[in-house]
């Protein structure tokens, strides 16, 4: 038996070697670091809100699956900070005096905060963080300026601690179970809801991303820290190998979900690749390794880091939570890296002045400008999504499907005769003609009985759209936009 564990433990460590020699280096890619965003799941939750807080002048949009306050460990056992453990006013307070101290030194300025979009995701029948770790962390957000339109809160009924998906995978658990590899179908698609809420209306998915696009690198040039893998994995869209201007979004895996434990799960099964995929969104996955040293922390006592968690206890350090905290710096790099192809931030071209919106309708907005020198085409921006599918030859541009009653916010990039963005044009709002879209939140039997959705096959659909809600019952709640009609979608006012 010894002979024979020998044996697989050589086997292991020289796949393990052979995957390492085999990493790239991380690719520079045309980045628009104006649209960094960061999620992640549980430890990678409180890791997400971390690299939010401490670079708030890099993560314009921050997604929280299942996780905590900023700096809940640095103070308090981490048992405090989880089990559904009730956070009081007085550790809220003490967290924010870390804030308020370190703000313009140790993290970014904590002003930065306010302008963030946020999106958090908490299943009531999650046992291991739980609702009101998720609570205090919405009152955190509130407390630093986040406006409560920039803010999404959903709590879901009959979800345990897992990562939501509306499809099934090959061996993932059920949503109602916390068990490996943490991710379900829930009936609730997070990444979706996640991106949309960071970049606005998104393109359908593609359900079967290339292969050739999952990109495994070389952390090594980033970090020697003993809880970070040798090599972590980048997803990048054939568009943004090519050289357009791309978005880019940081996913962050959750205790046992790293690559050594579940392998390609996270990457492939939460559903961020099929989203990123049609939407000129580049995905960071950095990666974590087990390391069952026993190590000081701030508050926890000395501690193993048996189940690759992230760092948001202080195994690495008291600064675990700051710029230079060794696992802040190393995800910081990464993103730095992969920002700094050509034409991140804005291409050689100048930006289109003269950007104006009008012939509003209650679904179409007409969009002119000033034409480029140099120009070849043109893309335009709502919301920080690409609404034309085509490069556009002329100076105008009609966009269309909008909701009625609404505003949206436009800009307009030229493009060089190889595709290649330049800066994007001063932002543009305009609202269309008609009602504001109303929102109503129920249950979805309750949707079902006052008419906006309707039942088939034990599922709930929107009116209209036919998008699925999830589970026909009282115990699942879904926010509904009417934007026309008895036309309603998943979403929020």
């Amino acid at each position: 038996m010894r002979v024979q564990a020998r044996a697989c433990a050589l086997a292991a460590g020289w796949i393990v070697a052979a995957a390492a020699h085999a990493a790239v280096p991380l690719p520079a890619l045309n980045v628009d670091t104006s649209q960094t965003t960061v999620s992640g799941l549980s430890s990678g939750g409180f890791t997400a809100n971390q690299l939010g807080i401490a670079y708030s002048s890099t993560f314009k949009g921050v997604g929280v699956f299942a996780g905590g306050p900023y700096m809940c460990a640095g103070h308090s056992n981490y048992t405090a900070c989880m089990y559904n453990a009730t956070i009081s006013a007085g550790m809220l307070s003490t967290m924010q005096a870390d804030i308020n101290n370190w703000s313009g030194t140790a993290i970014d300025s904590k002003a930065n905060i306010a302008g963030q979009k946020v999106f958090m995701f908490v299943g009531n029948s999650d046992y291991t963080v739980g609702p009101n770790p998720m609570n205090a962390l919405q009152t955190q957000y509130l407390n630093n300026g986040v406006a409560s339109g920039n803010l999404d809160y959903v709590k879901r009924a009959g979800t345990a601690h897992v990562f939501p998906t509306d499809f099934d995978a090959t061996g993932n658990n059920a949503c109602s179970s916390s068990a490996s590899p943490y991710i379900s179908n829930c009936g609730y698609d997070g990444a979706k809801a996640a991106l949309t809420k960071f970049y606005g209306t998104l393109n359908p998915r593609n359900n079967a991303p290339a292969a050739s696009n999952y990109i495994e690198f070389d952390q090594t040039a980033f970090t020697s820290n003993p809880g970070m893998a040798a090599t972590g994995w980048v997803y990048v869209p054939a568009s943004c190998a090519s050289g357009a201007t791309c978005r880019l979004h940081v996913a962050l895996h959750g205790c046992q979900q790293n690559y050594a434990k579940i392998g390609d799960k996270f990457i492939k099964n939460t559903g961020y690749t099929r989203w990123a995929d049609t939407n000129q969104i580049v995905v960071l996955f950095p990666q974590t390794r087990v390391d069952n040293t026993s190590r000081a922390t701030a508050a926890s006592g000395s501690l193993a880091n048996p189940n690759a968690c992230w760092d948001w206890i202080g195994w690495y350090g008291g600064n675990f939570a700051q710029k230079a905290g060794t696992q802040q710096a190393a995800i910081k790099a990464m993103v730095d890296k992969l920002s700094s192809g050509s034409g991140s931030g804005g291409g050689t071209l100048p930006a289109p002045t003269g950007v104006t919106t009008s012939n509003a309708t209650a679904s179409s907005m007409q969009l002119s400008w000033n034409a480029v020198n140099g120009a070849a085409g043109y893309n335009v921006y709502r919301n920080g999504s690409k609404a034309n599918s085509a490069a556009l030859t002329s100076t105008s541009f009609t966009d269309t499907g909008l909701a009625s009653g609404t505003t949206y916010s436009w800009a307009v990039r030229a493009l060089d005769a190889q595709g290649a963005e330049g800066a994007a044009s001063a932002p543009v709002s305009g609202t269309t003609t008609g009602t504001t879209a109303t929102c109503y939140t129920s249950s979805n039997y309750a949707h079902t009985t006052a008419g906006r959705a309707y039942q088939s096959g034990g599922y709930a659909y929107a009116n209209g759209s036919n998008q699925n809600m999830g589970l026909w019952n009282v115990f699942i709640t879904t926010t509904l936009k009417k934007t026309g009609t008895n036309y309603y979608v998943i979403g929020s006012c």
